[in-house]
């Protein structure tokens, strides 16, 4: 459903964000190439501008959103230092302002009412419009994020919001600008276009992930993995993976997606300074990936009218089969995990070995990968 599709009366602009967005969008298309086109950026514009970009992401998708909105890690008061300073500078609002924002987005999802940044309502209401009205979907309600109030340097952040983003936005390009001797220059590429930039490819996620990819995990809400999107802000655009396994710290759960925030907390945790870092366990993953093959395969089967009715027959039968295979797998896994939590919580008293029920475990995940592949051949020989 598009924005323009529903019939309640606009509310009123939020002139701020309308001013902010429009003053620096025209900055970036008017003076910032006729700057670069009349006097140049020298190479130090360019690298700088290209590293806060860097960590302006990385403060949003390692901090703002893996960090303090899913709570997927632990990390070291410098690196939480760190991560919100180059959060602020990404000027996304507050931690407690977006964290909130985002929670209430997962918990309603694709509802066009209580959504913030529904993409249901349209592209331009899910990337930019939802932030240039005052929507009562929009409205702060901190009532969700108990933990964060008692974090003092989140607190801070909050109270005193609009100096510090000045003091980041301003500060530091000027800040470059002077130890590089082009400040203006600096101002420009490292400043406003930076912010320009920033800011569009994280809104990037709240619409274009929600309507441009695939969904291998599920379909019960909009979310998609695209690997394009994913470049381009810093993993997040596994999407789909993101919306039904909120709380793992990847968003790019195989080795070799592109998920550099993935990198960055796992990196750190080498040397103490991220832990506890959660990971859904990959039978779960695997289950979530067949259970949507299975609901393809069957729709395929459905809509296959041309195949001769006894290889048709044949085909069913063998797809029953893998399905009955994988409900035994699930029932299997969840037993055998029983079993494994109760010697766990036996070998801390005790400290018996439980090896055997690891392999256990182990054994029925790589029957479920091996599953998935029978099911590929399978939903190809329907086709």
């Amino acid at each position: 459903m598009s924005q323009n599709a529903r019939t309640e009366p606009l509310p009123p602009l939020d002139l701020t964000n309308t001013l902010m967005f429009a003053i620096t969008l025209g900055i970036t298309l008017t003076v910032v190439p006729w700057y670069g086109l009349t006097h140049g950026f020298t190479p130090a514009d360019w690298v700088v501008a290209i590293l806060f970009t860097a960590l302006n992401g990385l403060g949003i998708t390692a901090g703002y959103h893996r960090l303090w909105a899913h709570r997927t890690y632990e990390a070291h008061w410098t690196v939480r230092l760190f991560l919100l300073i180059f959060g602020t500078m990404a000027l996304q609002n507050s931690a407690f302002a977006w964290c909130s924002g985002h929670r209430t987005h997962h918990l309603n999802v694709d509802d066009e009412d209580k959504d913030p940044y529904s993409a249901r309502r349209g592209f331009w209401f899910s990337h930019i419009g939802w932030m240039l009205r005052r929507y009562p979907s929009g409205q702060e309600d901190f009532s969700n994020i108990p933990d964060l109030k008692r974090d003092p340097m989140l607190a801070f952040q909050h109270r005193h919001y609009l100096p510090l983003l000045l003091l980041a936005n301003f500060g530091l390009p000027l800040l470059a600008g002077l130890v590089f001797h082009d400040v203006l220059g600096m101002l420009l590429l490292a400043g406003v276009a930076r912010l320009v930039w920033s800011h569009h490819v994280t809104f990037f996620i709240n619409s274009l992930a929600h309507m441009w990819g695939t969904r291998p995990y599920t379909e019960e809400n909009s979310a998609r993995d695209n690997p394009v999107l994913a470049v381009l802000t810093y993993g997040e655009g596994y999407h789909n993976f993101h919306h039904i396994f909120a709380h793992d710290y990847r968003n790019g759960v195989r080795w070799w997606q592109w998920d550099p925030t993935k990198w960055f907390i796992r990196g750190l945790s080498f040397v103490g300074l991220t832990r506890r870092l959660k990971r859904t366990p990959d039978f779960q993953i695997q289950r979530a990936l067949l259970a949507m093959q299975f609901k393809r395969t069957q729709a395929r089967l459905e809509a296959a009218p041309a195949i001769a009715a006894p290889r048709l027959e044949a085909l069913r039968a063998r797809v029953a089969h893998e399905y009955e295979g994988f409900l035994t797998a699930v029932a299997d896994w969840a037993k055998v995990k029983e079993q494994w939590l109760a010697e766990k919580k036996r070998a801390v008293l005790e400290q018996w070995d439980h090896v055997d029920l690891q392999s256990k475990l182990r054994d029925i995940e790589r029957g479920l990968s091996l599953q998935r592949r029978r099911l590929r051949i399978l939903h190809a020989q329907i086709a």
